[in-house]
């Protein structure tokens, strides 16, 4: 394969991790669930270890129903050397942070973090020795590279950022990183590898939340992480030490979610845009809160390294009247209020990113919404929000 021109994403979700030797004659990868694997002799038991990915030893380590996922997340990303499922998004985020870091280490987090994220760093990191130092989303690499200390030894990266979107100049903030040897993670949940290969970018560890698009369903939970080839041997053994797996009835259902992500992924995306661009013109609105959209912040990094936006986004609505937006996303029809995001059906859920902020607090305008807008037809959903405008407007 190597003289061959390199496969487009699309074919790579289609025929990524589907060996002839685990499709076994079927179009996909059977289902194996097992814990005891028996071997022919003890020979071939003790050849068997140390565990590895394609090798059966033992129902912890997989089988060819975990390894073809691996594979397929993998072969989405150029230059990675592997990827680690695990059984949640925050899972896999903490064996990232706990792979690079020990006692005495510093963190630097981005302040925009997943709530979880930062529940991580501020009570098990601490427990651990770690320390975690938070800086502003829309800090510049050179605004990073004065806040590294000798005791700094990873940078962990969210863009765009959980409520607020903010994108990060991801490539400048890994090379600068690069050059001090301090490992660079991303969780790249909204994007995913599809829209943007985070190991070209030059991330070290690449976080996914596998529950969001990559399932695509709302119905399992699971993380990933893809290594460059200067981390995937710690993060293998981190990973397996801790006794992380995943189950092959969920790694199956991610498989099959992956297969269709990329004309999910344009729906979604097609979908928000349509939505927001309605949004933006309403009189209750005050401003969008979308990364393709020129004034979020960061807006300029998503044009350059980005190839295309999820369906996840949020807007401000005029006034400070908090239980008024309560009370418009209460009245919304088509959209679920619930927490994730990433599955078929649209949610709608209040914003509230001060509490969870200390190195960054920026002004929105009022009240904030976050909205995942799913697989509707999206004139059905810009219909719904009207009623709830018109039912409920702001003040």
């Amino acid at each position: 394969m190597s003289d061959k021109k390199p496969l487009h994403p699309d074919t790579k979700l289609v025929q990524g991790g589907r060996r002839k030797e685990w499709l076994r004659g079927m179009v996909n990868v059977p289902v194996s669930r097992t814990s005891t694997i028996l071997f022919e002799s003890v020979e071939e038991i003790h050849a068997a270890y140390p565990p590895e990915d394609g090798r059966l030893s033992y129902g912890r380590n997989g089988t060819w129903t975990q390894w073809s996922l691996a594979e397929a997340l993998t072969e989405l990303e150029p230059g990675a050397a592997g990827t680690r499922l695990f059984p949640s998004g925050s899972a896999a985020v903490s064996i990232a942070l706990t792979s690079a870091l020990g006692p005495g280490d510093e963190l630097l987090m981005v302040d925009s973090a997943y709530g979880p994220t930062r529940h991580f760093c501020d009570r098990e990191l601490k427990r651990l020795g770690i320390a975690t130092r938070y800086y502003d989303p829309v800090a510049t690499p050179e605004e990073l590279e004065a806040m590294i200390s000798g005791k700094t030894r990873a940078i962990f990266m969210e863009s765009p950022g959980s409520l607020t979107f903010e994108v990060q100049d991801v490539p400048g903030i890994c090379a600068m990183a690069r050059e001090r040897g301090i490992t660079t993670m991303l969780d790249n949940t909204w994007a995913t590898s599809f829209f943007f290969p985070a190991i070209a970018k030059g991330v070290d560890l690449a976080i996914v939340a596998c529950t969001k698009y990559i399932s695509g369903h709302s119905d399992l939970m699971m993380g990933a992480i893809t290594a460059a080839p200067s981390h995937w041997e710690r993060l293998s053994r981190t990973g397996r030490s801790f006794g992380q797996y995943v189950s092959p009835d969920d790694a199956y259902l991610a498989a099959r979610g992956l297969r269709t992500l990329g004309v999910r992924l344009r729906q979604h995306e097609l979908g928000a845009v349509k939505v927001a661009h309605w949004l933006k013109y309403q009189p209750q609105v005050e401003r969008i809160i979308h990364p393709a959209f020129a004034d979020c912040p960061g807006h300029e990094f998503w044009r350059r390294d980005f190839l295309g936006s999820s369906g996840l986004f949020g807007f401000a609505l005029k006034g400070d009247d908090g239980a008024a937006r309560d009370r418009l996303v209460e009245s919304l029809e088509l959209f679920g209020i619930g927490y994730s995001w990433g599955g078929f059906e649209s949610l709608a859920v209040p914003a509230e990113p001060d509490p969870i902020r200390t190195a960054s607090k920026h002004d929105y305008g009022g009240p904030l919404v976050r909205l995942h807008i799913g697989l509707e037809d999206p004139d059905d959903l810009i219909a719904d929000l009207a009623q709830a405008f018109a039912v409920h407007p702001a003040s």
